[in-house]
């Protein structure tokens, strides 16, 4: 990216984050119930569906309704877990048992049992901001865009839906696109589902 795209990003990363900071608790566990059911109710969740969930920051969206309806429902649950740190990589690994935080301060499950990004049928990702278009701003890590390349390259392999999870406030005007952005499928917040195929 040229540095006018990541100054821009870096600048509404940081309003979107301090406006995200700002929503109290009562509101905040509303959502994340809403979050839930919308999902419940849109994806169809079924026993042996594979579903990438994530451990939040303490600003982020938390997903521990979603993990409950999903066990429920029969789902597997997985997390990534960070493995790279030099080149941004990451795995994901069945959820429970112990959680240990990694180099980010993120919980990360210390079972053994891990899945290839490519065999889950769901991907619930955080994010710090979304477009009408599907376009996702995130930490700027960028270790989904690296999990989820082969998206831009295999379009007939079987594609896991990516779907990000945030709060209506999150949303903003028109994204500029880098080359390594991932598109969205949907994205889910307090207010429903938004589906991103054509624009949200």
């Amino acid at each position: 990216m040229n540095s006018e795209l990541v100054s821009a990003r870096k600048a509404l990363r940081a309003q979107l984050r301090a406006r995200r900071r700002s929503i109290p608790p009562d509101l905040r566990a509303h959502a994340e119930r809403r979050v839930a059911v919308h999902i419940e109710r849109h994806f169809h969740l079924h026993p042996g569906q594979r579903i990438a969930l994530y451990s939040p920051l303490r600003d982020e969206l938390g997903v521990a309704p979603l993990a409950r309806i999903a066990r429920l429902h029969g789902a597997e649950v997985y997390l990534p877990r960070l493995t790279d740190r030099r080149h941004h990589r990451m795995t994901f690994v069945a959820a429970g048992g112990a959680l240990q935080a990694n180099w980010m301060g993120i919980l990360e499950p210390s079972a053994s049992k891990t899945i290839l990004a490519r065999w889950l049928d769901l991907v619930f990702l955080p994010l710090v901001g979304f477009d009408g278009a599907g376009m996702r701003l995130g930490m700027g890590g960028g270790y989904y865009d690296r999990a989820f390349g082969f998206l831009k390259v295999r379009h007939s392999w079987r594609r896991p839906k990516l779907i990000g999870i945030g709060f209506a406030m999150q949303r903003v005007a028109p994204i500029a696109r880098a080359a390594h952005d991932l598109h969205l499928d949907a994205v889910v917040t307090e207010e429903g589902v938004l589906e991103c195929r054509s624009g949200c």
